[in-house]
């Protein structure tokens, strides 16, 4: 199950349904079934406190994803600041939504063992949020 929180921000407007049959699907085509997922829409202050407080990190970021996977199972907590996602929106000229998106999939890629600590990681990991991002906007346009 897939569920959306906010702490200390708005809940941002997207189509959840949908979000989450992508993101199963997403999940299904690397031979994985989601579990219990929970995303925590949150501000730029509150990530610094988690990244601080659980990674030992003082820096803000978009993502923090916590990994709860077993098996073919993807399970797991992901922060998401909203200051950083629109921030990196305007930074890449793009829709906030958009730049959402891919921060929600960033989080699941992690999910399922993808990692994006060098340079041929990150290279990969963007490669496959933009694969993903596709198949969005595939199921979007009822292509699938």
């Amino acid at each position: 199950m897939i569920v959306y929180n906010a702490f200390d921000v708005k809940m941002p407007v997207f189509p959840k349904r949908k979000i989450s049959n992508w993101i199963n699907l997403f999940a299904s085509n690397y031979q994985k079934r989601v579990g219990d997922i929970a995303y925590i829409f949150c501000s730029d202050e509150k990530i610094l406190e988690v990244n601080n407080e659980y990674l030992s990190h003082d820096y803000f970021t978009d993502i923090i994803t916590f990994d709860y996977s077993e098996g073919a199972t993807i399970s797991g907590d992901m922060f998401i600041s909203m200051d950083t996602v629109r921030s990196n929106a305007e930074k890449y000229n793009v829709s906030c939504d958009l730049e959402l998106y891919r921060v929600m999939i960033h989080g699941i890629l992690h999910l399922c063992g993808y990692e994006d600590n060098t340079k041929a990681k990150k290279k990969n990991m963007r490669k496959n949020e933009d694969e993903a991002l596709d198949l969005f906007i595939r199921l979007q346009n009822d292509e699938i």
